[in-house]
């Protein structure tokens, strides 16, 4: 089998909540328990869904974002994902044809089947339904006929009775169904204010409820109907995006080694995307992951630092209580050492979240507001500094419930200008904070630029 024709499906719904984690996640999981080897992906920029595709699978969850990394980029970076599967499971967004806001199909579940040349399957709730849902996925099936919709999964069915109405319903549709789970809660997942609770955050509880989600997914769905589907894909035409084709290595001080880029980890800083690590190995970088939370220091010879999205405003008493590694983080960035930091990290650069005491490495205040900012931004850097040179152009995403004062520094890290015109975040020495999340596959400079920077400089604690 070549690349290009990995068996893949796209897990849909017509809208949130009717599943699709629940589904995707345990169709993961229980093909992996079969001894496939399943490549977990993610349409949109969410990062925690991705935590609990790992866990089903073993391997990595990435992100296809169309908004973020642009149409032409999801074939390759699926691809790249997805090497060595025998089979490909992509978790939609929103409803199937939900994309950016005002700007048609873009970055939409639809969208990225299409790039994908990949079936849909829907997920239906059919808690509230019974020959409606014959005229629910009819309309699904027939709005966009380059989508392929080609199965349905009944989901919250209430009994046995009602199982065989919605099959008896389904007949006329011309849609094949291929699975009915029942109502269950004790494979649920909590969620809080961004959503469902990280993996990294209930690790055991998170593995029992990947196993139930498995069982339920083998007793109600049809995986070997599920599997010929997936293997009926035509050949993508493109070729695998390649990390080490996007930057150039970069050379440290004689007698230095590569340098070494600590990347934040850990139950507080969750989120990150898997290409990012990938594009700094490529560009030269030792990649060493540390945990803000028990780490008292920095890894050895650090010389510079990524601190990417999570929740920090849950661990703000023991981040604070960490004040070793507050110190060392400071230090490192008084040294002038290139610092990326993205929302969660932004918060613990500051003087104090929630009046608990940070690192102190920006002059702002932090705090937990109830007001969610939520949604895709365009951006351009407004000067150099060690992530991105003057006039680089990104889209990115904001995501927090949190709000910081000031909002943006004498030199802020980005201009939005789209949707809305504005400076944000922060830029002093070799720091750049923001609330802004970029994909760095679609602008690989960012990468390339922060580890140049930090070949050039000296390890954290040389004198």
């Amino acid at each position: 089998m070549s690349g290009g024709s990995i068996p893949r499906l796209v897990i849909a719904a017509p809208s949130s909540g009717a599943g699709k984690t629940t589904v995707a996640t345990g169709l993961m999981a229980a093909f992996a328990e079969a001894g496939l080897t399943v490549s977990p992906h993610k349409v949109g920029p969410d990062y925690i869904d991705p935590g609990y595709h790992s866990l089903a699978t073993g391997r990595p969850g990435r992100n296809l974002d169309a908004y973020l990394c642009g149409p032409g980029r999801i074939g390759p970076l699926f691809l790249h994902g997805a090497a060595g599967a025998d089979l490909a499971v992509v978790e939609g967004v929103m409803g199937l044809f939900d994309g950016a806001s005002g700007m048609g199909e873009l970055s939409s579940t639809a969208q990225v089947a299409k790039l994908l040349r990949a079936p849909v399957v829907l997920v239906v709730d059919a808690s509230s339904q019974s020959r409606s849902v014959a005229a629910l996925v009819h309309g699904f099936a027939s709005w966009d006929p380059e989508v392929r919709l080609a199965g349905v999964i009944l989901n919250k069915v209430g009994s046995d009775r009602h199982e065989q109405l919605l099959r008896e319903a389904m007949e006329s549709s011309g849609v094949p169904v291929l699975g009915a789970l029942r109502r269950d809660g004790r494979a649920g997942t909590p969620s809080r204010h961004l959503g469902l609770v990280p993996v990294a955050e209930r690790r055991a509880e998170a593995v029992a409820s990947v196993r139930e989600l498995a069982a339920r997914v083998r007793e109600g769905c049809d995986l070997d109907a599920l599997l010929a589907l997936a293997r009926t894909v035509p050949e993508l035409p493109d070729a695998p995006w390649d990390p080490t084709a996007e930057v150039r290595p970069e050379a440290a001080a004689p007698g230095t080694g590569r340098p070494l880029i600590a990347v934040a980890g850990g139950a507080a800083f969750t989120f990150s995307y898997a290409e990012h690590t990938e594009l700094l190995a490529a560009a030269g970088a030792e990649v060493v992951p540390f945990d803000p939370l028990h780490d008292e220091q920095l890894p050895p010879g650090t010389r510079g630092l990524v601190i990417g999205g999570g929740f920090p405003e849950m661990y703000a008493p023991d981040l604070s209580a960490n004040e070793p590694l507050r110190a060392a983080v400071a230090a490192l960035a008084a040294s002038g050492a290139p610092v990326s930091a993205e929302c969660a990290g932004l918060l613990y650069l500051s003087r104090s979240l929630d009046g608990k005491p940070m690192c102190g490495v920006l002059p702002a205040e932090a705090r937990m507001t109830e007001r969610l900012t939520l949604g895709y931004r365009e951006a351009v850097a407004l000067g150099d500094n060690a992530l991105a040179a003057a006039g680089t152009r990104v889209r990115g995403h904001e995501f927090h419930r949190t709000a910081l004062d000031p909002g943006a520094g004498p030199d802020p890290a980005w201009g939005l200008t789209h949707p809305e015109r504005r400076v944000e975040g922060f830029v002093t020495g070799g720091v750049h904070a923001s609330y802004l999340h970029v994909h760095w596959a679609t602008e690989p400079s960012l990468a390339g630029r922060l580890v140049a920077s930090a070949a050039r400089g000296a390890p954290a604690g040389a004198r």
